[in-house]
C-alpha cells in the first residue's frame, strides 16, 4: 500500500482531497500534527464528499513519532521545489513513503537533508528572474495527486484495468 504523508497540514480542504486521493488509491494517508485546523473539520469533510469513510487515515503526534513507526526497510521520498532530482525517476514499490510539506513553508531543512527529495517540475516557474513570484509552487493536493497516480501507476500491475 503506498504511504502518503503530510507534514503539519495546514488547510483543511487540502487535507480532504487528498484523503480522497487516497480512498481512490487505496493509500494510507499519514497526517503528522500540529495540524493548523481541527482534524475532521467541516472543510475537510465537504472536500472529501463521501470518500472519508473509505480513506486509511494515521496520525502522528510528531515528526518523530512517525519516524519511529517506520520500519528499517522503509523508503521514504520528500517531495519539495527545492529538490533537483525528478519524481518520475523513481521506480516506486509497495509501501513507499510520500512526504509532502505544509502549505506555508514545506518540510524543515534537517527532514530534506536526511531522505531523498524529489521535486515535481513546473516549467512556469523556471522563469528566471522570477520577479513577480507567480510560478513557485502547485496546490499541496494537486501535488499530491500528480505524485500519488505516478506511483500507483508504476505499482499496480494492472492499472486501468
Amino acid at each position: 500500500m503506498l504511504n502518503i504523508v503530510l507534514y503539519q497540514p495546514e488547510i483543511p480542504h487540502n487535507t480532504g482531497a487528498i484523503a480522497r486521493t487516497c480512498a481512490m488509491l487505496e493509500a494510507k494517508l499519514h497526517l503528522i500534527r500540529p495540524f493548523g485546523f481541527q482534524l475532521l473539520d467541516r472543510r475537510m469533510k465537504r472536500a472529501s464528499m463521501d470518500y472519508l469513510d473509505d480513506a486509511i487515515l494515521v496520525e502522528h503526534a510528531s515528526w518523530t513519532a512517525f519516524e519511529e513507526s517506520l520500519s528499517e526497510s522503509a523508503r521514504v521520498y520528500v517531495l519539495s521545489g527545492w529538490a533537483s532530482e525528478n519524481y518520475t525517476h523513481i521506480q516506486y514499490q509497495k509501501d513507499d513513503y510520500l512526504v509532502f510539506g505544509r502549505e506555508s513553508d514545506g518540510v524543515p531543512q534537517e527532514i530534506l537533508e536526511k531522505y531523498k527529495t524529489l521535486r515535481i517540475p513546473m516549467p512556469g516557474g523556471e522563469k528566471s528572474p522570477r520577479e513577480d513570484h507567480r510560478f513557485h509552487s502547485l496546490n499541496l493536493s494537486v501535488s499530491v495527486g500528480i505524485a500519488a497516480y505516478e506511483a500507483a501507476r508504476q505499482i499496480s500491475q494492472n492499472w486501468g484495468e
